[in-house]
């Protein structure tokens, strides 16, 4: 195969004030024509760097130290910033994370799709018009005369990420550089479009190079793979010798951390200690704050019984609260940490929990209305969820699973209270459980359901700090009403989700997506909740934050008794954690089962779909 991409010893720098910081040491690779080459590795490890390297993006102050990049034989680095910018689109493309961010919601699909083709090509309106329509109808994409002149927010996720790989492609480029470019799409539409830039990269011989943190997505499509680390490469190879027999240590783990589709494991395997020291901070603590003290808190049940006193134990032992656990149990990891993963806290002699119903649902029907009803017409709504019925036993983790649109996150905001049911009825701990617009505040179902979003980032408020953050919940309930007791509990709290206690005096914008994740988390168990709902808690972290995240959620229901509602659109995480799963499709449940039995042997055609279009982690099986 010809070499089209040549990377040779690259290093890019930032600059700071309290130095320069390397973000790629060394870095050598190639992309084939024809090829799909894989870049993964942990969040801040340079997978995206390397992309905004090659295609001259790199973000101020930025620049490129060192090494070499040469595309077709050409050294890209001598270009000038003329020739660089007609390089861009015309020879090089990029595909973004996030369609909705990469199209002007301003413009049609055809407005933008025929500026890009015109402002690469001599031709005439009519012309670009024409490409515009059969690069859209070579992605896949349906109806597209009818739909050519809608707007982005017209079109569903998958559809719009068609668009943007059809603009990527408008300008016919060598190299297509895809950062995480099914991230947030469910794993019908994400086989989709795997399966469709497969087909492109053969079907046009281009070179593509694939940044993900997703090793299914890895393995599913990628001829050769490259690990990065810490801006440096660890490992590269064929994509089979990788996954299947990695040679370093590092590699080893992330492929022991990636969550297994074909067997359960009773915990991951963390590839670092968790985050624990935030860099610059220097030991700082609450005197009485500890993991030891939440804990206790915790499991003193009822919002109205005093805080404990402070543990007499300092130095963090667990010697009151542990629960014993054999050492297979025990995570594995690179790096030595006094993790809450290692510490398992429980009561003494284990925990055992009532098997009986917290929830029931029973006939839950929930319709949007898209207008409001004239004087001789009625509303028209859309059915986003049609005759639900279920229930949860007290201690159990319920999975929900099913493609976009399927109404996951819609039941998960009906249980909490943010949309109102159009039918049906809920039961929460054997009392009716009224909807969210008729539950007043000082209902017991306002503290005792909670929920963790996908995005941290956006429901954090970024104007409070931690402390602020995890308080509120606290002042709101009247869990504490002293400011030293408050603060108490948010440092002892923070040390329960293995964040340090510093954490709580800074933003969330200066944290890592995992460590503000385990800030969300903080923040609904001081609510001291008997339910708590995660909706795709991981997501958007890369697997080595994942099984962090997934180990601390185990181990909290585990100790705390946590019945949890687990939504997730990935079927591997959702067979770790799930006793039980429902499937919904279109608004409607489809199926229960246990979760073994789910997985084992699917009831409906439906799921076994969904199983068949997961990525295939078979190349895993060695490792």
């Amino acid at each position: 195969m010809n070499t089209l991409l040549d990377i040779k010893n690259l290093s890019v720098k930032f600059p700071t004030r309290f130095g320069e910081f390397t973000a790629l040491d060394d870095v050598s690779l190639d992309v084939n024509a024809g090829e799909i080459h894989g870049l993964v590795g942990e969040s801040g490890a340079g997978k995206s760097t390397v992309g905004a390297a090659i295609i001259g993006l790199l973000q101020s102050p930025g620049y490129i130290a060192d090494g070499n990049i040469h595309l077709s034989g050409e050294n890209l680095l001598q270009l000038d910033k003329d020739a660089y910018h007609q390089l861009r689109g015309s020879r090089i493309s990029m595909i973004f994370q996030d369609p909705q961010t990469s199209l002007n919601p301003l413009l049609t699909v055809s407005e933008q799709l025929v500026e890009t083709i015109r402002q690469h090509s001599d031709i005439d309106h009519d012309t670009a018009r024409e490409q515009a329509i059969a690069l859209l109808k070579e992605t896949g994409l349906q109806d597209v005369e009818q739909r050519f002149h809608d707007y982005p927010h017209q079109f569903s996720g998958g559809m719009r990420q068609r668009v943007v790989i059809a603009l990527a492609l408008c300008t016919d480029p060598e190299l297509i550089i895809a950062d995480e470019p099914t991230t947030a799409l469910d794993v019908s539409v994400q086989k989709q479009i795997l399966a469709l830039i497969r087909e492109l990269c053969n079907k046009r011989n281009v070179g593509i190079i694939l940044i993900t943190h997703d090793i299914g997505v890895i393995s599913e499509i990628t001829d050769r793979v490259t690990v990065l680390r810490s801006g440096r490469v660890v490992e590269s190879g064929a994509t089979r010798d990788v996954l299947g027999k990695p040679q370093e240590e590092y590699t080893q783990a992330l492929m022991a951390a990636v969550p297994r589709l074909d067997k359960k494991l009773h915990r991951f395997k963390n590839i670092v200690a968790a985050d624990k020291q935030i860099t610059g901070d220097v030991q700082w603590t609450i005197e009485g704050a500890s993991a030891e003290f939440a804990a206790e808190w915790l499991l003193s049940g009822n919002a109205d019984k005093p805080l404990p006193s402070p543990p007499l134990i300092k130095g963090g032992s667990l010697t009151s609260l542990r629960t014993d656990v054999s050492d297979e149990h025990l995570v594995s990891s690179l790096d030595s940490d006094a993790s809450l993963s290692k510490r398992r806290l429980g009561r003494p002699g284990g925990v055992a929990f009532e098997s009986s119903p917290i929830l029931e649902v029973a006939n839950l029907n929930v319709t949007f209305h898209s207008e409001r009803p004239g004087w001789f017409s009625k509303a028209q709504g859309f059915k986003a969820l049609q005759n639900i019925n279920f229930s949860m036993q007290r201690g159990e983790v319920l999975g929900v699973v099913g493609e976009s649109g399927s109404g996951k996150s819609t039941l998960a905001k009906v249980i909490v209270g943010l949309v109102d049911p159009a039918a049906g009825e809920m039961t929460f701990n054997d009392a009716l459980l009224p909807p969210g617009s008729k539950r007043p505040r000082q209902h017991p179902a306002r503290r005792q359901i909670q929920m963790v979003f996908q995005d941290p980032y956006s429901s954090l408020n970024n104007r409070q700090t931690v402390e602020d953050i995890i308080a509120e919940p606290i002042r709101f309930y009247g869990l504490a009403t002293q400011r030293s007791e408050v603060r108490q509990l948010v440092a002892s709290v923070l040390e329960l989700v293995e964040m340090p206690q510093r954490a709580m005096l800074k933003y969330p914008h200066q944290f890592s997506g995992g460590q503000r994740q385990r800030i969300a988390v903080a923040r609904a168990l001081v609510a001291r909740p008997e339910f708590l709902i995660c909706d795709e808690p991981t997501s958007a972290l890369d697997v080595s934050i994942q099984a962090q995240i997934l180990n601390l959620l185990k181990d909290l229901q585990e100790t705390f008794g946590l019945s949890i509602l687990f939504i997730s659109h990935d079927l591997a995480v959702v067979r770790q954690m799930a006793d039980r799963v429902i499937v919904l499709r279109h608004g409607e449940l489809i199926e229960t089962a246990d979760t073994e039995a789910f997985f084992a042997e699917p009831g409906h055609a439906y799921s076994r779909q969904l199983l068949r279009e997961t990525p295939d982690l078979g190349l895993l099986q060695a490792s």
